[in-house]
């Protein structure tokens, strides 16, 4: 097979670009990389821009005894709330995430256990040995009493409720 030799000729033809020129390409080839800077930026906040989880609110009907609860059964750290008006109490349950326990409900009302608020311990024997000393009641899903139960991803969980009936998860998950 025969492969063509390409020659490239030696001589340069001059391109007379006059400063003018220069000055207007380098212009046009800043304004263009400042559109492409201010793009991707705009882009990249509009990918962000999609709702994070904030709060979760349960409402109760005594709150002195709910936030009992939730500070020392929950372990939980009161945060500042911004009302002031001894019908708030709000915790940390997150790096970015609260709890808001708001009084004002007349009555406890059942709760389905299918809805509930799920937290992570590190040790959920330690956790367990702490409820009980509370003597708060716990079970698995199926409303076995002292029973923990085994997810088919092997994390193990109970299950508890709020002085309001408000379902609780506790698991060792290790995401």
């Amino acid at each position: 097979m025969k492969v063509a030799k390409v020659r490239f000729s030696e001589t340069r033809i001059a391109f007379p670009l006059t400063s003018y020129f220069k000055i207007l390409y380098m212009n046009r080839l800043l304004k263009f990389a400042g559109f492409l800077f201010i793009l991707c930026f705009s882009l990249q906040g509009r990918a962000q821009s999609k709702p994070q989880f904030n709060h979760l609110t349960v409402y109760v009907t005594d709150l002195e005894r709910a936030t009992e609860f939730y500070k020392y059964a929950m372990m939980l750290d009161t945060i500042p709330e911004p009302f002031h008006d001894q019908r708030h109490v709000w915790f940390r349950i997150g790096a970015h995430s609260q709890l808001h326990v708001v009084s004002g409900a007349k009555e406890d009302i059942p709760h389905d256990v299918n809805v509930h608020l799920a937290f992570t311990v590190a040790s959920l024997p330690d956790f367990i040995k702490h409820l009980e000393k509370l003597g708060v009641k716990y079970g698995n899903f199926g409303g076995e009493v002292n029973k923990i139960a085994l997810r088919p991803d092997q994390v193990q969980q109970i299950y508890l409720q709020d002085p309001d009936g408000y379902w609780i998860e506790i698991n060792n998950d290790r995401f």
